[in-house]
């Protein structure tokens, strides 16, 4: 049970079970499209005269549409439902470290186009070339119009996704070490130059939000999760019982910089041995380059001189090529990155992990090591046995919990106290 913050919170109202009730129609029919009224009556288990109306105002507002019928035995076919999403549109933006994606997409996920450049040294040149860039997006994809001479679609805001710490109340980015940016503005910059609502958030979170609001088909039912992302740096996005765990001071998932070896390796973080600094890209590059140093000085016969790998993406080619330091330095990382998922177990206990990133694409190499170390470090049969499961398309999650930052508003549940 959530205890009521009698610091904060809202009094429940007459509306208030009608808007909740509301809502849960409108999930239903996200989760469920297309679906017909007696279909949506017989899951929530009413009557027809009480989903009626609700269906009505949410139809009448937009959110929903009819369109379709379906097969009937008997009498006439029934009409269909889906959630609108083309009206409402996002600009997502993706900051890394060497270059920034900008996207415009619609509230269920789907681009419609996008840019990319490198990302500025500042935040303020980021700041300018956002500026820059967003309403030339908008303007060439955004008419006033339809085709069928309606309203056109509406930009409701920014997503901006970045890889370091936010507090999301503020807008501040705390600590972004692979930036090398600390508490810096970037929201309250950005939108009183472009004119929108800006919302931001880091990585791993808005990857967990992408799951938790465009993708929930794909959890396995588990309203508890946890989504890793595997990149330049290492970090945790945490959803219990499907709300996002932010902490006291919003920095709630910060694992990739969680010490598993005082001795380890240095972290850009000023410790030793974090998460990040042993299963993070930089991490399978720098043992691939020493692996296959060492395998040159042990060859019989000179190997044929190769250009140094400057990507994981390079390295997991040569693996899969079967190249024996490339294979011999990705089972280290999956050990590793085993045994960070390992202490999230213990502690977190989610029902599904989610892992993104570029070295997923090693996942065929990957899952046994990661899987044994997990069985090793965890206590109880059932947290051995949590699915682990690959994001085969990270960058694009990444987007995705941009679009999430704004859409989620429109499908969360009313906040009653």
């Amino acid at each position: 049970m959530r205890k009521i913050n009698t610091r904060n919170f809202r009094v429940a109202t007459r509306t208030t079970t009608r808007e909740v009730n509301r809502q849960i129609v409108l999930n239903l029919i996200r989760e469920l499209q297309p679906i017909s009224r007696a279909e949506l009556a017989r899951r929530m288990d009413v009557s027809r005269s009480l989903l009626t109306p609700l269906v009505r105002e949410l139809v009448t507002r937009g959110s929903v549409v009819e369109g379709g019928t379906a097969r009937a035995q008997r009498g006439r076919r029934p009409t269909l439902l889906r959630v609108r999403t083309n009206r409402n549109l996002a600009v997502a933006v993706d900051v890394r470290p060497g270059h920034t994606s900008v996207a415009l997409a619609d509230f269920g996920g789907q681009v419609i186009a996008r840019e990319a450049f490198e990302t500025p040294a500042s935040p303020e040149a980021l700041i300018d070339a956002l500026a820059a860039c967003v309403p030339a997006l908008v303007a060439a994809h955004v008419g006033e119009e339809d085709a069928d001479g309606e309203d056109g679609p509406t930009v409701r805001g920014v997503g901006l996704v970045v890889p370091g710490m936010v507090d999301r109340r503020t807008g501040r980015v705390i600590y972004a070490p692979r930036l090398g940016w600390r508490d810096v503005d970037l929201r309250d910059g950005l939108a009183e130059r472009l004119g929108y609502k800006v919302r931001i958030e880091n990585a791993p979170i808005a990857c967990a939000l992408a799951r938790l609001w465009l993708s929930p088909d794909g959890l396995g039912g588990s309203q508890s999760f946890a989504y890793v992302s595997i990149s330049e740096g290492v970090g945790v996005g945490l959803v219990v019982r499907g709300e996002v765990l932010r902490g006291e001071t919003h920095t709630a998932g910060e694992f990739g910089h969680v010490s598993l070896d005082r001795s380890g390796p240095p972290c850009i973080c000023g410790k030793r041995g974090c998460w990040e600094a042993l299963a993070g890209n930089a991490a399978t590059l720098a043992r691939y380059e020493q692996r296959a140093a060492a395998a040159a000085r042990e060859a019989v016969q000179p190997p044929l001189r190769r250009a140094p790998a400057t990507t994981v993406e390079e390295v997991v080619r040569r693996a899969h090529d079967g190249e024996r330091a490339a294979l011999e330095a990705l089972e280290e990382t999956g050990t590793h990155i085993g045994r960070g998922l390992a202490a999230l177990v213990s502690v977190f206990n989610p029902g599904r992990i989610f892992v993104g990133g570029e070295i997923t694409a090693a996942w065929d190499l990957l899952d046994a090591p990661v899987r044994r170390a997990l069985v090793e470090d965890t206590l109880t049969d059932a947290a051995r046995a949590t699915s682990v499961v690959p994001d085969r398309s990270p960058a694009e999650y990444r987007l995705l919990g941009a679009v999430a930052l704004l859409a989620a508003s429109t499908y969360a549940a009313p906040r009653v106290g």
